[in-house]
């Protein structure tokens, strides 16, 4: 018999999207049709921006462990799966938010326990950064809670020093500050920012549910200025918000339609807090989380899917299940914005028990077919940069 390459055996094996469904061995949908007069044969692990929203829709809806399992396979065409990147999240102006994003304890249309502050300095920005570093988080995210930088001329003069002087210490630098300009997105970029954070939160039919002082298409305006500008673009959403499995899905289909995939897909699930128009809302399941990062990396195979808020929530053993099922991006460290977060420790010593180990700031060039779990995981998941 003629021998084939690992990769050559994988793409034989892969489910093909043709008309009208492909069963898999246990007899389960694994496959979906391809768009609309359209003769191209698609295989898993593809990037597509034809995706129509009943395909994805029927992906989410499939048996989780085969999805699962399908999730896995695409995850490891394109990513090394043995690696997980540390991303901490630094809170650089707190509260007196203008939007009414209805989650949110940082926006002045609620009484919540945050408390309004001004912009943070630079130097206690630049020693926290340094701590994330030392800890193994290879991403620092700034986020302010402002709606635009409209008439903050000197705040973002500040925040563009911050962002340089990240960059200088060989780290991947985020910020999330709202609505931008194609202008001051340019600047950001001359800055050295890497990637630049703006949610969709939902599908575009629950949005207006959820906030009102900002349209679904200022969103997608502010992601094409920072892409236009060069710099990657962070988009993802919220689950718990109220929405139901046919939201989750449209989120996912419209990050699936931009003419670049974004870099990342944080997913994050509500922390309800006191004060907000949410606070009683009920928990997401896990297995939607799953379904959600599972359908994520498949419509999406080369985005970082970032497990994002509301992660301690859940144990270890079902953080284990979300890597599986192509989540490769976690945020670590003291608080997320406002809300708790797994420390650097902890997360560095749940990772090792899984053979898992942290990814280098920037793309990592390793070669995927190479394995090296167990030298750096006996090191300790530390990730040099």
């Amino acid at each position: 018999m003629t021998s084939l390459a690992p990769r050559a055996l994988t793409a034989l094996s892969r489910p093909t999207l043709l008309a009208p469904t492909i069963l898999n061995a246990r007899g389960h949908a694994a496959a979906v049709d391809p768009p609309s007069g359209s003769s191209r044969r698609y295989l898993d692990g593809d990037v597509r921006h034809d995706w129509r929203r009943s395909e994805i829709q029927r992906i989410f809806d499939a048996p989780l462990m085969e999805t699962i399992y399908r999730a896995a396979t695409v995850h490891r065409m394109h990513q090394d799966a043995s690696r997980i990147q540390l991303c901490t999240l630094m809170n650089i102006k707190t509260g007196g938010c203008t939007e009414d994003c209805k989650y949110c304890s940082q926006s002045s249309s609620y009484k919540t326990p945050t408390k309004a502050s001004r912009l943070v300095d630079i130097e206690p920005v630049l020693e926290a950064a340094r701590q994330a570093k030392a800890n193994g988080s290879t991403r620092f995210c700034m986020g302010a809670a402002w709606r635009d930088l409209a008439g903050r001329k000197s705040g973002f003069e500040k925040i563009l020093k911050m962002v340089k002087e990240v960059r200088a210490m060989n780290m991947e630098v985020c910020t999330t500050l709202g609505m931008l300009s194609p202008e001051q997105a340019q600047r950001l970029k001359e800055a050295g920012l890497s990637a630049y954070n703006h949610n969709l939160d939902t599908s575009r039919e629950f949005y207006p549910e959820v906030i009102t002082t900002r349209s679904y298409d200022e969103r997608l305006s502010t992601i094409e200025a920072v892409r236009a500008a060069g710099i990657s673009v962070c988009s993802g959403g919220i689950l718990g918000l109220g929405e139901k499995d046919e939201d989750r899905v449209g989120l996912i289909h419209e990050v699936s339609r931009l003419s670049e995939h974004p870099e990342s897909f944080p997913v994050n699930t509500l922390v309800p807090i006191e004060g907000t128009p949410l606070e009683k809302n009920d928990p997401v399941s896990v297995q939607t989380v799953l379904r959600t990062i599972a359908t994520a990396r498949i419509v999406l195979p080369k985005t970082i899917i970032r497990l994002a808020a509301g992660r301690h929530t859940f144990s270890e053993t079902e953080q284990a299940m979300a890597f599986m099922a192509g989540a490769n991006a976690i945020f670590t460290g003291e608080t997320m914005l406002t809300t708790p977060c797994s420390g650097w420790d902890e997360d560095k010593a749940m990772l090792s028990r899984w053979g898992l180990r942290g990814q280098r700031s920037f793309e990592d060039k390793e070669d995927v077919s190479v394995s090296s779990v167990g030298a750096d995981a006996a090191a300790g998941v530390t990730a040099a940069a």
